[in-house]
């Protein structure tokens, strides 16, 4: 029997109960939306975190204070303040591939700019700290080398800071007192958005990291550097050398824990993104749930049809029709059910997609992969369970198919 023949008897048999179909066919709409949809936002989630690391810098490592505990709460990183001015002055003096190093105070702070007020994250960081994180400015300029060395009442502030406190006027040359310390802002960062963590990297204000240690903080210590390695060294190479001139620095004998972390940007977008493809694999399994109750519908109304359609199959069989062709025709009604529904569910899950983008403000990236793994997915649920009901189709004797009411 010609294929074409084949799909025409099939497709007739299931406009002939066109509401029944929809209705089977709705699983796997469902199913292979809900599989596009879960996987765009991984993807997008995955896509989102790669730009967010590479919003950091390019070849850039992260040096880390050591870890403290106290009252039995862990600090994490950064929190024993092991780092110090000496040992920024030693990593670029011993270790020339290193091209920019930033040292970082970190802390959070009530600022004030004339009546209004805001909660932010207050950044010590040296004069190389925007062009190592490639950050440039919307208006104004950074501080520069003298800043840092004189410990001036310079400021750079983000975009978030710039609107809460001034709305739409320019803050430039204005004051913003932090821990009512006045600072002059010289300059506003352009926006960056939401960081890896899900935090406003925009809600930040950026000050000479020798005034924050005199007059922010009081600290004489390090959170952090920032280094940028020149183009075309080895990432892995200054990493080994990072350590081993801080571990001589630190009288750290052999054997024993570094009391620092380093970790480059590769490093860090491997674990966020290994992160985000979990969480991809995750709902993406969740929604195939749904494909294979599709499938489970398929296969019973499959099932359903053949009893309905008993004494057709022995009619067809006394004039000549083979099990063979019996058994292509109940799977051809299966595979092109869930082949319609595979290609609705894929207009439903694109469609989907955009929707959440739009409402939800959450990036979505639906691949032509993720598309095609959805469609040969339903096809082959379609073959999966349609292939019983064809194979008991196909097995009726045909006396006894004729003989049924």
């Amino acid at each position: 029997m010609k294929a074409s023949f084949t799909l025409r008897i099939a497709f007739r048999a299931l406009l002939r109960n066109k509401m029944r179909s929809m209705l089977t066919a709705l699983g796997i709409i469902i199913g292979v939306g809900a599989v596009i949809a879960m996987v765009g936002i991984g993807n997008g989630a995955k896509a989102q975190v790669e730009s967010q690391i590479a919003s950091l810098g390019q070849n850039v490592i992260l040096v880390f204070s050591g870890s403290t505990t106290a009252s039995g709460l862990h600090t994490g990183w950064g929190g024993a303040g092991t780092l110090k001015i000496e040992d920024a002055e030693a990593l670029q003096r011993e270790i020339p591939e290193i091209a920019l190093l930033s040292p970082e105070v970190r802390s959070v702070s009530q600022v004030m700019a004339g009546n209004q007020n805001w909660f932010t994250q207050v950044l010590g960081e040296g004069e190389n700290y925007f062009e190592l994180r490639q950050w440039p400015l919307a208006e104004g300029a950074p501080f520069e080398s003298q800043d840092v060395r004189g410990a001036s009442k310079v400021a750079v502030i983000g975009k978030t800071v710039a609107r809460q406190l001034y709305g739409g006027e320019s803050p430039l040359g204005k004051i913003i007192r932090v821990k009512n310390v006045p600072f002059i802002i010289v300059g506003t960062l352009t926006a960056k958005g939401l960081s890896v963590m899900g935090t406003d990297q925009d809600d930040v204000v950026v000050v000479p990291y020798t005034s924050a240690m005199k007059r922010v903080t009081g600290s004489t210590t390090f959170r952090s550097f920032n280094v940028k390695v020149q183009d075309g060294a080895d990432v892995a190479t200054v990493q080994q050398q990072i350590v081993s001139v801080l571990r001589q620095r630190h009288n750290i004998r052999p054997g024993k824990d570094d009391d620092f972390t380093v970790r480059n940007q590769q490093e860090i977008a491997a674990m966020a993104s290994a992160t985000s493809r979990v969480m991809g694999m995750l709902l993406g399994a969740i929604a195939s749930v749904s494909l294979l109750v599709g499938g489970i519908g398929i296969m019973n109304i499959m099932l359903v049809s053949v009893t309905e359609r008993t004494r057709e199959i022995g009619i067809r069989m006394a004039v000549g029709a083979h099990g063979r062709d019996i058994l292509l025709q109940f799977l051809a009604e299966a595979v092109a059910l869930s082949s319609m529904g595979g290609i609705l569910g894929i207009l439903l899950g694109v469609g989907a997609s955009k929707l959440i983008t739009a409402l939800a403000q959450w990036p979505t990236l639906v691949s032509l992969s993720s598309v095609l793994a959805a469609f040969l997915f339903s096809a082959a649920v379609g073959i999966f369970f349609g292939f019983y009901p064809a194979r008991k189709a196909s097995r009726l004797d045909p006396i006894e198919a004729l003989r049924y009411e």
